[in-house]
């Protein structure tokens, strides 16, 4: 009887020391993946969609539409896709206030891709088709650091070829930015057993949109 407690406990404690040691993998993963930036061109610059203020960007998205804005100035890619439905409450999707942005600065109404999209794998599956169909299966990822990984993994499986291109300075550094790698860390971690799509069934609500 004692012996089999102790070979229990021997076998959570390994257990428990695996599971760590996988997560913190990961962690470093993202982390790492938050620090590059390619130099590759592409067809497309995917930007991923997070709050805006009744029309107008938010500090973080302005942050992301910005650096899409340099890549298409710079000549990196030719299109621009956009993504983000409505919060609850909101007037205006994310998606439809990034084109807007973009389109008051310069880049072609032809030249955006409007998608929608309450989490990142609604983002990416709801500009994907689209993207594919025009021949646009490569494209810069435009997100924080500590969501590129997970957007980069996202795209791939949706059929597309992305390269990273996070945000350089992103106001949400200020706001406890460890929570947000762990939160990350946590999500690939899982979604690496039961897959992306399966996550966001579990933890997306239905994308408001309009």
């Amino acid at each position: 009887m004692i012996a089999g407690l102790r070979v229990g406990a021997r076998l959570a404690v390994a257990a428990a020391l695996v599971l760590v040691a996988y997560f913190s993998i990961t962690l470093a993963q993202i982390w790492l993946r938050g620090r590059e930036h390619s130099s590759r061109d592409a067809a497309a610059i995917l930007v991923f969609g997070t709050t805006e203020d009744n029309g107008t960007p938010s500090a973080e998205l302005t942050d992301r539409l910005e650096t899409a804005l340099a890549l298409y100035r710079a000549g990196r890619a030719g299109y621009v896709a956009v993504t983000g439905s409505r919060q609850p409450g909101d007037r205006y999707t994310e998606a439809g206030v990034s084109a807007t942005f973009l389109e008051r600065h310069g880049v072609p109404a032809d030249r955006v891709i409007v998608g929608g999209g309450v989490d990142t794998w609604q983002n990416v599956e709801s500009v994907a088709p689209a993207l594919v169909r025009r021949g646009l299966t490569t494209v810069l990822t435009v997100t924080d650091p500590f969501h590129e990984y997970r957007a980069m993994a996202i795209a791939s499986d949706l059929g597309l070829t992305p390269f990273p291109s996070p945000v350089a300075d992103s106001p949400t550094v200020h706001y406890g930015l460890w929570r947000y790698y762990l939160k990350e860390a946590l999500e690939v971690g899982v979604a690496r057993v039961v897959g992306y799509q399966r996550l966001s069934e579990w933890t997306a609500r239905t994308p408001l949109r309009g």
